[in-house]
Protein backbone atom coordinates (compact mmCIF):
# COMPACT_ATOMS: atom_id res chain seq x y z
CA UNK A 1 0.00 0.00 0.00
CA UNK A 2 2.85 2.29 0.82
CA UNK A 3 5.67 2.79 -1.18
CA UNK A 4 9.12 1.33 0.36
CA UNK A 5 11.10 4.46 1.78
CA UNK A 6 14.80 4.50 2.02
CA UNK A 7 16.11 7.38 5.03
CA UNK A 8 19.34 6.90 6.84
CA UNK A 9 18.66 6.09 10.63
CA UNK A 10 19.52 8.37 13.33
CA UNK A 11 22.44 6.18 14.46
CA UNK A 12 24.25 6.42 11.12
CA UNK A 13 24.25 10.21 10.81
CA UNK A 14 26.77 12.14 12.15
CA UNK A 15 26.80 12.90 15.67
CA UNK A 16 27.16 16.71 14.78
CA UNK A 17 24.33 16.50 13.06
CA UNK A 18 22.04 14.55 15.76
CA UNK A 19 23.31 17.12 18.29
CA UNK A 20 22.07 19.73 16.28
CA UNK A 21 18.35 18.00 15.76
CA UNK A 22 18.83 17.40 19.95
CA UNK A 23 18.99 20.95 20.09
CA UNK A 24 16.64 22.01 17.42
CA UNK A 25 13.78 19.96 19.36
CA UNK A 26 14.32 20.43 22.56
CA UNK A 27 13.93 24.22 22.27
CA UNK A 28 10.85 23.66 20.22
CA UNK A 29 9.67 21.43 22.61
CA UNK A 30 10.18 24.42 25.42
CA UNK A 31 8.83 27.16 22.99
CA UNK A 32 5.46 24.54 22.72
CA UNK A 33 5.39 24.42 26.06
CA UNK A 34 5.40 28.40 26.42
CA UNK A 35 2.87 28.39 23.79
CA UNK A 36 0.10 25.76 25.98
CA UNK A 37 0.70 27.98 28.89
CA UNK A 38 -0.34 31.24 26.79
CA UNK A 39 -3.45 29.23 25.74
CA UNK A 40 -4.23 28.20 28.69
CA UNK A 41 -4.04 31.77 30.75
CA UNK A 42 -5.36 33.57 27.80
CA UNK A 43 -8.58 31.20 27.82
CA UNK A 44 -8.94 29.28 30.98
CA UNK A 45 -11.47 30.76 33.49
CA UNK A 46 -13.46 32.78 31.06
CA UNK A 47 -16.92 30.78 32.12
CA UNK A 48 -15.89 31.30 36.33
CA UNK A 49 -14.36 28.17 36.85
CA UNK A 50 -10.76 27.24 37.24
CA UNK A 51 -8.82 25.23 34.70
CA UNK A 52 -9.73 25.38 30.60
CA UNK A 53 -13.16 23.63 29.32
CA UNK A 54 -15.32 23.59 26.09
CA UNK A 55 -17.26 26.41 27.60
CA UNK A 56 -14.22 28.58 28.09
CA UNK A 57 -13.07 28.05 24.02
CA UNK A 58 -17.04 28.87 23.51
CA UNK A 59 -17.02 32.22 25.12
CA UNK A 60 -13.82 33.00 23.61
CA UNK A 61 -14.69 32.67 20.08
CA UNK A 62 -18.70 32.99 20.42
CA UNK A 63 -18.65 35.46 23.39
CA UNK A 64 -20.49 34.80 26.53
CA UNK A 65 -23.79 36.31 25.16
CA UNK A 66 -24.98 37.18 28.80
CA UNK A 67 -22.03 39.34 30.10
CA UNK A 68 -20.57 42.31 28.49
CA UNK A 69 -16.59 42.04 26.88
CA UNK A 70 -15.32 43.77 30.15
CA UNK A 71 -17.17 41.38 32.48
CA UNK A 72 -16.18 38.83 30.69
CA UNK A 73 -12.29 39.72 30.85
CA UNK A 74 -12.71 40.42 35.03
CA UNK A 75 -14.05 36.73 34.95
CA UNK A 76 -11.39 35.11 33.14
CA UNK A 77 -7.93 36.41 32.04
CA UNK A 78 -7.70 39.33 34.21
CA UNK A 79 -9.46 38.05 36.88
CA UNK A 80 -6.03 38.14 38.65
CA UNK A 81 -5.41 41.98 38.14
CA UNK A 82 -7.51 42.96 40.81
CA UNK A 83 -9.14 41.69 43.76
CA UNK A 84 -12.30 40.77 44.14
CA UNK A 85 -14.26 43.67 45.47
CA UNK A 86 -12.93 45.69 42.68
CA UNK A 87 -14.04 43.28 40.22
CA UNK A 88 -17.34 43.37 42.01
CA UNK A 89 -17.81 47.42 42.02
CA UNK A 90 -17.10 47.02 38.38
CA UNK A 91 -18.99 45.18 37.22
CA UNK A 92 -22.17 46.51 39.43
CA UNK A 93 -21.02 49.79 37.80
CA UNK A 94 -21.48 47.94 34.33
CA UNK A 95 -25.45 46.55 35.22
CA UNK A 96 -25.89 49.49 36.20
CA UNK A 97 -26.12 51.27 32.96
CA UNK A 98 -21.99 52.52 33.38
CA UNK A 99 -22.88 55.90 34.45
CA UNK A 100 -20.08 58.54 33.37
CA UNK A 101 -20.71 60.72 36.62
CA UNK A 102 -19.67 56.85 38.62
CA UNK A 103 -16.57 56.99 36.27
CA UNK A 104 -15.73 59.99 37.65
CA UNK A 105 -16.69 60.69 40.90
CA UNK A 106 -18.03 59.47 43.97
CA UNK A 107 -22.01 58.51 43.14
CA UNK A 108 -24.06 59.76 45.55
CA UNK A 109 -27.54 59.15 44.08
CA UNK A 110 -29.71 57.26 47.12
CA UNK A 111 -30.22 54.42 44.32
CA UNK A 112 -26.53 53.67 43.94
CA UNK A 113 -25.61 52.03 46.89
CA UNK A 114 -25.83 55.13 49.10
CA UNK A 115 -25.00 53.40 51.82
CA UNK A 116 -21.76 52.08 50.48
CA UNK A 117 -18.71 54.18 50.36
CA UNK A 118 -17.73 53.27 46.54
CA UNK A 119 -14.34 54.11 45.14
CA UNK A 120 -14.71 56.22 41.31
CA UNK A 121 -14.38 53.49 38.68
CA UNK A 122 -11.71 55.78 36.90
CA UNK A 123 -9.30 55.09 40.00
CA UNK A 124 -9.55 51.45 40.08
CA UNK A 125 -8.94 51.28 36.46
CA UNK A 126 -5.71 53.81 37.15
CA UNK A 127 -4.46 51.73 39.58
CA UNK A 128 -4.99 48.01 38.45
CA UNK A 129 -5.73 48.43 34.51
CA UNK A 130 -4.26 51.69 32.44
CA UNK A 131 -0.40 49.96 32.93
CA UNK A 132 -1.09 47.95 30.05
CA UNK A 133 -4.34 49.49 28.65
CA UNK A 134 -2.44 53.02 27.96
CA UNK A 135 -3.06 53.36 24.13
CA UNK A 136 0.48 51.77 23.34
CA UNK A 137 -0.72 48.48 22.02
CA UNK A 138 -3.13 48.75 19.30
CA UNK A 139 -4.70 45.59 20.09
CA UNK A 140 -5.60 46.42 23.57
CA UNK A 141 -8.47 48.38 24.67
CA UNK A 142 -7.45 51.74 25.34
CA UNK A 143 -8.48 52.78 28.61
CA UNK A 144 -7.29 56.45 29.54
CA UNK A 145 -10.60 58.07 29.32
CA UNK A 146 -14.13 57.17 30.11
CA UNK A 147 -15.04 56.58 25.89
CA UNK A 148 -12.08 54.04 25.63
CA UNK A 149 -13.67 51.78 28.35
CA UNK A 150 -17.06 52.22 26.85
CA UNK A 151 -16.06 50.31 23.59
CA UNK A 152 -15.55 47.33 26.31
CA UNK A 153 -18.91 47.68 27.52
CA UNK A 154 -20.72 46.01 25.47
CA UNK A 155 -22.31 42.60 24.56
CA UNK A 156 -19.13 40.02 24.22
CA UNK A 157 -19.57 38.63 21.09
CA UNK A 158 -16.26 36.54 21.31
CA UNK A 159 -12.90 37.60 18.82
CA UNK A 160 -13.98 39.91 16.04
CA UNK A 161 -13.34 38.49 12.19
CA UNK A 162 -10.31 41.23 11.64
CA UNK A 163 -8.89 39.13 15.03
CA UNK A 164 -9.48 35.78 14.04
CA UNK A 165 -7.92 36.60 10.19
CA UNK A 166 -4.75 38.03 12.36
CA UNK A 167 -4.29 35.19 14.58
CA UNK A 168 -4.60 32.62 11.18
CA UNK A 169 -2.53 33.63 9.38
CA UNK A 170 0.11 33.44 12.10
CA UNK A 171 -0.74 30.25 13.27
CA UNK A 172 -0.89 28.68 9.87
CA UNK A 173 2.77 29.84 8.93
CA UNK A 174 3.81 29.36 12.27
CA UNK A 175 2.95 25.74 13.14
CA UNK A 176 3.51 24.81 9.92
CA UNK A 177 6.84 25.59 9.86
CA UNK A 178 7.38 24.04 13.21
CA UNK A 179 5.81 20.78 12.20
CA UNK A 180 7.83 20.65 9.01
CA UNK A 181 11.29 20.68 10.86
CA UNK A 182 10.02 18.49 13.54
CA UNK A 183 8.86 16.08 10.89
CA UNK A 184 12.02 16.30 9.03
CA UNK A 185 13.69 14.95 11.97
CA UNK A 186 11.34 12.70 12.67
CA UNK A 187 11.62 11.17 9.08
CA UNK A 188 15.02 9.77 10.36
CA UNK A 189 13.47 7.37 12.76
CA UNK A 190 12.57 3.87 12.50
CA UNK A 191 8.55 2.98 13.13
CA UNK A 192 7.26 -0.16 12.16
CA UNK A 193 4.22 -0.36 10.42
CA UNK A 194 5.05 2.89 8.11
CA UNK A 195 1.67 3.50 7.85
CA UNK A 196 1.69 4.60 11.79
CA UNK A 197 4.87 6.49 11.06
CA UNK A 198 2.71 8.48 8.43
CA UNK A 199 -0.22 8.97 10.61
CA UNK A 200 2.07 10.85 13.08
CA UNK A 201 3.58 12.67 10.25
CA UNK A 202 0.42 13.87 8.92
CA UNK A 203 -1.80 14.81 11.86
CA UNK A 204 -0.53 17.68 12.70
CA UNK A 205 -1.22 19.41 9.63
CA UNK A 206 -4.87 17.84 9.66
CA UNK A 207 -4.98 18.81 13.15
CA UNK A 208 -4.49 23.08 12.37
CA UNK A 209 -6.41 23.53 9.21
CA UNK A 210 -9.30 21.61 11.92
CA UNK A 211 -8.70 23.83 14.58
CA UNK A 212 -8.18 27.16 12.70
CA UNK A 213 -11.20 26.31 10.82
CA UNK A 214 -13.38 25.99 14.10
CA UNK A 215 -13.05 28.99 15.21
CA UNK A 216 -14.63 30.34 12.82
CA UNK A 217 -17.48 27.97 12.83
CA UNK A 218 -17.57 28.05 16.82
CA UNK A 219 -19.11 31.79 16.27
CA UNK A 220 -22.15 30.22 14.54
CA UNK A 221 -22.45 26.92 16.36
CA UNK A 222 -20.89 26.99 19.27
CA UNK A 223 -20.61 22.98 19.61
CA UNK A 224 -17.72 23.18 17.49
CA UNK A 225 -15.10 24.23 20.44
CA UNK A 226 -15.50 20.44 20.84
CA UNK A 227 -13.52 20.41 17.52
CA UNK A 228 -11.24 23.15 18.32
CA UNK A 229 -9.75 21.41 21.79
CA UNK A 230 -9.75 17.81 20.08
CA UNK A 231 -7.58 19.10 16.99
CA UNK A 232 -5.25 21.01 19.98
CA UNK A 233 -4.89 17.67 21.72
CA UNK A 234 -3.63 15.83 18.52
CA UNK A 235 -1.07 18.57 17.58
CA UNK A 236 -0.21 18.34 21.31
CA UNK A 237 0.07 14.28 20.59
CA UNK A 238 1.66 14.46 17.79
CA UNK A 239 4.53 17.03 18.66
CA UNK A 240 5.35 14.85 22.27
CA UNK A 241 5.31 11.70 19.92
CA UNK A 242 7.58 13.30 17.18
CA UNK A 243 10.03 15.09 19.83
CA UNK A 244 10.31 11.84 22.41
CA UNK A 245 10.85 9.14 19.57
CA UNK A 246 13.60 11.39 17.62
CA UNK A 247 15.54 12.08 21.09
CA UNK A 248 15.25 8.70 22.02
CA UNK A 249 16.41 7.08 18.53
CA UNK A 250 19.23 9.33 18.50
CA UNK A 251 20.77 8.68 21.54
CA UNK A 252 19.19 5.23 23.44
CA UNK A 253 18.37 3.37 20.86
CA UNK A 254 19.74 0.27 19.31
CA UNK A 255 18.55 -1.11 15.84
CA UNK A 256 17.38 -3.92 14.86
CA UNK A 257 20.35 -6.17 13.11
CA UNK A 258 18.22 -6.64 9.62
CA UNK A 259 18.77 -2.60 9.85
CA UNK A 260 22.38 -2.16 10.38
CA UNK A 261 22.65 -4.87 7.93
CA UNK A 262 21.28 -2.70 5.29
CA UNK A 263 23.50 -0.02 6.04
CA UNK A 264 21.34 2.01 8.77
CA UNK A 265 18.38 2.41 5.84
CA UNK A 266 14.88 2.48 7.51
CA UNK A 267 12.81 0.55 5.05
CA UNK A 268 9.48 -0.95 4.86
Amino acid sequence: MFVKERCSHFTMLPVGMRVLFTGTLVVLGVGYLFAMIHIFASHAGHDGDPGLSVNDLVIAYSGSKEDTKLEAALKGPMAGMLPQEERDEIVAWVRRGALKEEYVAQPTSPDIASSQKIRPISAIIGQRCIACHNGANPHVPDFNNYDGVMATVALDTGMDIFTLVRVSHIHLFGITFIFFLTGSIFCHAYIKPVWLKCLILGIPFVAIVMDIGSWYLTKIYPPFAWVVMISGGLMGLAFAAQLTISIYQMWLYKLPSKILESGGYVSE
